[in-house]
């Protein structure tokens, strides 16, 4: 008898402690999202409250294994979560509720999806049983996304959620990346179940392709031999796939100048002889010039969108193209290809490497290159008066080119491609496929979090700051030392400037009445600052650079100011405006 006792008992214990580990692992799926954030290893979610996301809130309340922010927007959150994206190369996470608080993300989840961000977007929904008849703050957030974004999810199981983020998780950062939504019940949120951590993710129909075609690789090194006047274009792909060393190795080893689009700023470094700088409708004279004259063009990671190429028919006549991109939707949609690779840019760099055997001769090419910058160089006027050029090199003189630059959108996007020289990658943060006013500040307060060592500045027009400009609660709040160069010209600035130079200087409604930025930036219990003169440009900066508080510097410059150059829309890459305002 006291054999079989005992025997029971240990057999009653294991039982229990079996039963006891079952019982811990029971979550409700507000409970599991947050577990899957932790084992994702996020360390920051973005957001806002609301009805319908209120059990997932609930479960963030204990939460110490990363932060979370309050932003004062939805669209803030969104901006944040892609910031933070861009200066990490992480996944940005955002969340909000239902309804006006899930379409409030849409534009944030459209600029990411045109930009290649990895993002994930969680959303509150109204219980399943009311999904399509109209409760109260119902939205069919999936119909509305499915055009701007990679993937999204309704959860209607909570059995099935902690595979969903993995898979979330998994689709926004690979390949070629992009933003997921999980749009998320609120009875699925209080559902209970076990908590299952999928360790791997298989999705049979979606298997990006990392490894280029060795034969096409070896087709391409072979035309790289006998170029005589290369260029390699690369795009944001070199700086998603942290291939910049191998671009720079190939660029240094062959002599083959670089250009980068937009989104590529940073990828190759800005102050390398090599370098062209951006080309485009707004890029370097020289660039453009080189790209048109090029025999070989070899571009990584890029897409040829039309604010590079101009007219089509016209564009870059004599070269062959060599094409590498993750995407194979994105090769030859826009331009003819000679050569496509599909793959990781940094596994299809570091072959091509070894596979170009012989050097081409460059050295007449980067001759014709040196007089292009000798006859096309940037410029801007040299007087007395406040420009915005100046404002720019000034911040990239004191920061020493070593901080993140995001951009609102317009004339101070252009002027901080131009006359910031960008030499590492994810240093610059601003909205390129999309063009998203308002983004800048957001963004600015993503990267703040995701980079804290740096100095980070975000270059704003007047117009463009105020469409978010509620998130200087946020930077306060969260004490994130984000400094603000407003270039205040009193108008939607590019915007004039093509009525200025297409519409006769018919100004409609292009010229803004705007408040007391420092007043403004006070009240939030920022610190504000007014510059008017060139003098107090430099004095402002630093002033900027050595507090320790978000500082808001509203830099009252010429109004009419220009950017140049400036290819006019539909125009081929090399029919130029050079001029000053």
């Amino acid at each position: 008898m006291d054999e079989f006792f005992v025997f029971n008992s240990v057999l009653l214990a294991k039982l229990v402690t079996r039963q006891t580990d079952k019982i811990m692992a029971i979550l409700n799926g507000a409970q599991i999202l947050v577990e899957c954030f932790k084992r994702e290893g996020v360390d920051v979610v973005f957001g806002y409250p609301g009805g319908q996301i209120l059990a997932t809130f609930d479960a963030l309340y204990d939460v110490k294994d990363f932060k979370f922010i309050l932003t004062r927007h939805e669209q803030g959150a969104a901006h944040a979560a892609d910031g933070y994206a861009r200066a990490t190369g992480k996944v940005g996470v955002c969340i909000s509720t239902s309804g006006p608080g899930a379409t409030n993300l849409v534009t944030g989840l459209a600029n990411a999806y045109m930009d290649s961000i990895p993002m994930v977007a969680i959303t509150g929904q109204v219980r399943t049983t009311l999904i399509g008849n109209d409760a109260f703050q119902e939205s069919d957030i999936t119909g509305i996304t499915r055009p701007v974004t990679k993937h999204n999810f309704l959860v209607k199981d909570v059995k099935e959620l902690a595979r969903i983020v993995r898979e979330a998780f998994y689709i926004a950062s690979s390949g070629r990346p992009g933003p997921v939504v999980i749009d998320f019940p609120s009875d699925v949120q209080n559902a209970k179940t076990e908590f299952i951590w999928p360790e791997s993710v298989s999705i049979r129909s979606y298997q990006p392709r990392f490894e280029g075609h060795p034969g096409q690789i070896k087709k391409a090194a072979r035309m790289i031999e006998k170029a005589l006047k290369p260029i390699l274009y690369v795009g944001g792909g070199v700086i998603t796939s942290e291939a910049s060393e191998d671009l720079k190795n190939l660029a240094e080893k062959n002599q083959i100048p670089v250009t980068t689009t937009f989104m590529g700023l940073g990828a190759f470094p800005g102050q390398h002889p090599l370098s062209l700088g951006m080309l485009g409708m707004h890029g370097t004279a020289y660039a453009n010039h080189a790209t048109m004259e090029s025999d070989l063009i070899i571009a990584v990671g890029a897409r040829f969108d039309d604010r590079v190429t101009g007219r089509i028919d016209a564009f870059a006549p004599h070269a062959k193209i060599i094409h590498i991109d993750i995407d194979p939707t994105s090769i030859a949609k826009n331009i003819r290809v000679d050569v496509p690779i599909v793959g990781d840019a940094k596994n299809i760099l570091h072959e091509m490497i070894s596979y170009v055997r012989r050097a081409p001769d460059t050295k007449a090419w980067l001759a014709q290159i040196k007089k292009w910058r000798e006859q096309y160089p940037l410029f801007y006027k040299q007087d007395d008066k406040l420009r915005p050029q100046y404002v720019i090199e000034k911040i990239q003189e004191l920061t020493k080119g070593d901080a993140i630059i995001a951009t609102e959108v317009g004339q101070n996007q252009m002027w901080s491609c131009l006359f910031y020289q960008h030499n590492q990658p994810r240093t610059w943060i601003s909205s390129g496929g999309l063009g998203t006013m308002g983004f800048g500040l957001p963004a600015a307060i993503g990267a703040q979090l995701g980079r804290p060592e740096k100095v980070v500045f975000d270059i704003a027009g007047d117009g463009s700051i105020q469409m978010n400009i509620q998130e200087l609660a946020t930077a306060v709040f969260n004490k994130l030392p984000v400094k603000i160069a407003i270039l205040n010209n009193g108008y939607l600035g590019m915007v004039r400037q093509w009525q200025e130079l297409f519409y006769k200087r018919r100004y409609s409604h292009t010229t803004l009445q705007n408040p007391d930025f420092v007043k403004i930036a006070e009240a939030y219990g920022a610190k504000g600052i007014r510059v008017t003169r060139k003098d107090e440009v430099v004095p402002a900066i630093k002033e900027a650079l050595a507090t320790d508080n978000v500082v808001m510097i509203d830099f009252v410059i010429e109004p009419e100011e220009n950017v140049f150059p400036m290819v006019p829309a539909g125009e081929a890459l090399n029919r130029i405006i050079n001029g000053m305002a």
